[in-house]
């Protein structure tokens, strides 16, 4: 392919990543896909890991090593580096944070780590977007220049959740009232924080019933990208999903937000077609279509609008409970006894 024909596709990175080369790896693949041209020198840069789960399951939430690389690429790049993530209605990112060790990378870097959840808003307001029309967001992205770092992991509501899907926590925490407009929302979501990267941590997926009950799949992958919707587009074709059906994804694209066409994507490093795989589907769990079902039915403004949600987001974190109990225990112990990559968690910090 011509030079010229090259330039006007999107750039995609995926590069193989062993467990001892995490980080040098991550560097790797920022650089194939240009990151310099798409986060300014000298600016001061958040970092949006998925802290979306306050139980260690590798795979549902992001890994340290690779959080770590992105921090050693961008030390001395960016003027200051922020770590940020949001708690959600049944999740202590507090805890989340402490579990992964990425609080101990932040630390060891002199990165701050900031709760979004916990911090100042401020008020959004755009009568032209799909649905967004009247937000809050945290008053530290409209300062800095947003770098998501999602997980390739299957999603109960969105099929992947990817850089696009990463976004939805840096709304407030009642963010779940926007579920049975998602797509939509996330169309708005992007256009306004306008992130600037993503690097996607492949190195342990999940599949199955995403974003939090799944089962990890070890892929050894880190991809990367300017374009947030390209980068989704490849991981969902690895995971052996079409990007095209893909609701969220075409409907950013509509919106000019990146491309979904395998065919405007330009891959550098590894061939997709030499990790394709087949990810298990995510399925509503218990908690999950519960929710759809209530908020389909007449009890809709009674279970969300009262204080009867909160018996519900009771209800809702001993499900989860129960099942950390019943089967999160074994698979995290498996992972931490038979992984490659479970040094980071088990280990002291180099």
């Amino acid at each position: 392919m011509q030079t010229s024909a090259i330039e006007k596709l999107a750039i995609v990175s995926i590069v193989k990543a062993p467990a001892k080369q995490v980080q040098e790896k991550v560097r790797e693949a920022m650089e194939l896909a240009s990151y310099q041209s798409f986060i300014p020198r000298g600016e001061a840069v958040a970092l949006k890991p998925n802290l979306g789960w306050d139980i260690l399951i590798p795979g549902a939430i992001s890994a340290p090593w690779v959080v770590e690389g992105v921090i050693q690429t961008l030390k001395g790049y960016a003027s200051e580096i922020y770590v940020v993530e949001s708690d959600q209605v049944v999740v202590n990112v507090e805890d989340a944070v402490r579990k992964t060790r990425i609080l101990e990378i932040c630390k060891k870097h002199g990165v701050e780590w900031v709760n979004m959840s916990k911090g100042r808003f401020v008020r959004s307001k755009d009568s032209s977007r799909l649905v967004l029309h009247n937000i809050h967001i945290p008053e530290i992205l409209t300062r800095t220049h947003l770098v998501t770092l999602p997980l390739m992991k299957t999603h109960n509501k969105s099929t992947i959740t990817g850089a696009i899907k990463n976004q939805w926590g840096c709304l407030e925490t009642l963010r779940h009232n926007f579920h049975p407009v998602l797509s939509e929302a996330l169309v708005d979501l992007n256009t306004l924080l306008q992130p600037k990267f993503a690097v996607m941590d492949a190195t342990i997926g999940l599949e199955g019933n995403g974003p939090k009950s799944g089962f990890p799949k070890e892929m050894g992958l880190v991809l990367a990208s300017g374009d947030l919707v390209a980068l989704d587009a490849t991981a969902a074709q690895i995971m052996g999903f079409n990007p095209r059906q893909i609701e969220h994804l075409m409907l950013c694209e509509k919106y000019g937000i990146g491309t979904a066409n395998p065919e405007k994507i330009h891959v550098m490093g590894e061939p997709v077609y030499d990790h394709q795989t087949q990810f298990i589907g995510a399925h509503h769990n218990a908690v999950s279509g519960l929710e759809v079902l209530f908020r389909s039915s007449v009890m809709r403004k009674l279970i969300f609008d009262t204080p009867i949600f909160n018996l519900m987001t009771w209800g809702a974190r001993r499900y989860y409970d129960l099942w950390d109990l019943a089967y999160g225990r074994r698979i995290r112990e498996k992972v931490l006894a038979t992984s490659p990559y479970a040094p980071q968690w088990t280990d002291p910090l180099e």
